[in-house]
């Protein structure tokens, strides 16, 4: 058994538009969010053996924001990546940790979530997952694997979804008016 976290990255700073994408860090906003999730990831005790991460700013701004002296591996496959890639690069894994850490981009993670979990899985967190999977939040998945390059379409389970909102009402939706 592996246990995947996928963690996506907190909200991007948009204030200044001649930046490229990938090198949009994160809003005060998406800085909160980003401490809220590493704080809930320290209080559950969940540690993650390997950590593999997009390159793009607002990943790398994340990891450092959640306080948890991560030390990811970067791989720009993992830049806006679909489910796809992110599959193939999870196969890929080195050393063969028993959990690993992959921080990136929706929509692949969201997609990534579905095609492992699988279309007849009904419960309450993949319908939380199916809704949205804003900024900032984790999914945690047990995968019935014995290496990662067993990893496939219906080999996991979600156990564990938490989004910033629901750790701090303050980050929840922003209402206009």
């Amino acid at each position: 058994m592996k246990r995947l976290g996928l963690l996506r990255h907190a909200k991007s700073d948009w204030d200044d538009l001649a930046l490229r994408d990938f090198d949009r860090g994160l809003n005060d906003r998406g800085r909160r969010g980003a401490a809220a999730i590493g704080a809930h990831i320290r209080d559950h005790g969940w540690g993650c053996e390997a950590t593999i991460a997009s390159p793009a700013e607002r990943v790398r701004s994340t990891i450092e924001a959640t306080g948890l002296g991560l030390n990811p591996r970067f791989d720009p496959r993992l830049y806006l990546a679909d489910a796809a890639t992110l599959l193939a690069v999870l196969r890929e894994m080195e050393g063969d940790p028993q959990s690993v850490l992959l921080v990136g981009h929706n929509p692949g993670l969201q997609e990534l979530v579905f095609r492992l979990v699988g279309a007849d899985e009904d419960d309450e967190l993949l319908e939380r997952a199916a809704e949205k999977f804003p900024t900032a939040t984790l999914a945690v998945l047990e995968c019935d694997i014995a290496s990662w390059d067993e990893l496939a379409p219906a080999s996991a389970r979600l156990v564990h979804f938490a989004r910033p909102r629901d750790l701090d009402p303050e980050l929840g939706p922003e209402t206009v008016g």
